[in-house]
């Protein structure tokens, strides 16, 4: 998201919409050199639109059962009289031990997904190759794909890959389906074929793959695969936004803030950019802080806006930092404090978001405090 020459008013202003097709094309070069985030929760930096293709909802192993404890002995009886001497004591009878059964397979317990969420790839790679041979399991080749696509436990190898996800497709499996799709659009293990790339993702999508129908829409949005249809593109971003993916109810916000491809609807699309906020979002969080702050959609609410933006700048966005800038230059709604206000005014110029109102202002602070504030920017990125 690029950021707009800000007007010299008392609130920020609102960022620029979302760059789709920039961000459609920095993801395929992620998935092009074999990027793929793994599912973990709340990652520092931007959500990546293509988790994993493993269903991070797949519950773990069961831990192994503790052996039942031995049962205390009963009681021994009183010891027999004597018999007479000419009656033959009887041996003692040993019991024969019980026959040793394997454990079967439980079908419910997958061992080798378990071994990937512990990091134990190579574990993870021969026991999901046992069980893809032995039993045809789709889910065991899905993770051998991500396996060979990510360089995990084994040497990196698209067309593998490519195979093992494409098995693991053809029995249904929306993982694989997925992967595969983003790998046939990048050209990755094998020829690039975007109308079979985009097949796959809507097959995906309707098995309920919220990252699949979120990048499908991006593809009706871009107009090459398919002519643009920005209404379609809405439909998807809806599908994916229910289905809990932040990018697409980031996307689907923007949509409806501009009116694009939807009725506008700025309290939708708060309650989409909060959604998307909450989820790590950081565009999405900047875009709540400002409607926070401006009340738009969403009841006023200065304090919290001030503060998502300070969460905000502080993970790297170049909006939020100037937006944070002016609100303490100004001291709007926080004290003012103009050292701190140019140190971020400083850093967002690193970044590429100039302002020059700011540089104006910054060229008139007395040299001893332009120093401080230069000196908190570059101790900033020393610390990055």
């Amino acid at each position: 998201m690029t950021a707009r020459r800000s007007a010299p008013s008392s609130a920020p202003s609102r960022p620029a919409p979302a760059r789709w097709l920039a961000a459609h094309a920095r993801l395929l070069a992620a998935v092009a050199a074999g990027v793929t985030a793994l599912a973990t929760a709340a990652s520092a930096q931007a959500p990546n639109p293509f988790p994993a293709p493993i269903d991070s909802t797949k519950p773990a192993p069961a831990p192994a059962k503790k052996p039942p404890a031995a049962k205390a002995a009963p009681p021994k009886a009183a010891a027999p009289k004597a018999a007479p001497a000419a009656q033959k004591k009887a041996a003692p009878v040993t019991p024969a031990p019980a026959p040793v059964t394997e454990t079967p397979d439980d079908p419910n317990v997958d061992l080798a997904y378990g071994a990937y969420q512990k990091g134990l790839y190579r574990t993870a790679f021969n026991l999901a190759l046992k069980r893809a041979q032995d039993k045809g399991d789709p889910k065991a080749m899905t993770l051998l794909g991500e396996l060979y696509s990510n360089s995990l436990g084994i040497k990196r190898d698209d067309a593998k890959a490519a195979e093992w996800y494409r098995q693991a497709a053809d029995r249904g499996d929306r993982e694989a389906m997925f992967a595969l799709g983003m790998m046939r659009i990048a050209g990755r293990g094998g020829p690039q074929n975007r109308e079979e790339g985009a097949r796959l993702l809507a097959s995906s999508a309707k098995l309920g793959k919220g990252a699949a129908a979120y990048n499908l829409g991006l593809l009706y949005l871009e107009g090459q695969t398919f002519p643009q249809d920005v209404k379609r593109a809405a439909e998807l971003f809806r599908q994916a936004a229910n289905a809990g993916n932040p990018e697409a109810q980031y996307a689907l916000a923007t949509f409806y803030k501009e009116g694009r491809g939807v009725e506008k609807n700025l309290v939708e699309a708060a309650t989409l950019m909060r959604a998307a906020a909450v989820a790590d979002n950081l565009d999405a969080e900047v875009e709540y802080a400002i409607a926070l702050f401006n009340g738009t959609g969403v009841t006023k609410d200065t304090a919290t806006a001030v503060a998502l933006l300070n969460r905000a700048a502080r993970q790297g966005s170049p909006i939020a930092q100037n937006r944070l800038a002016r609100l303490y230059v100004d001291g709007i709604n926080v004290p003012v404090d103009k050292i701190n206000g140019f140190r971020w005014h400083l850093i967002a110029k690193t970044a590429g978001a100039s302002d020059p109102d700011l540089d104006a202002q910054l060229a008139q602070l007395p040299a001893e405090d332009r120093k401080k504030a230069e000196d908190l920017a570059k101790k900033w990125f020393g610390a990055r």
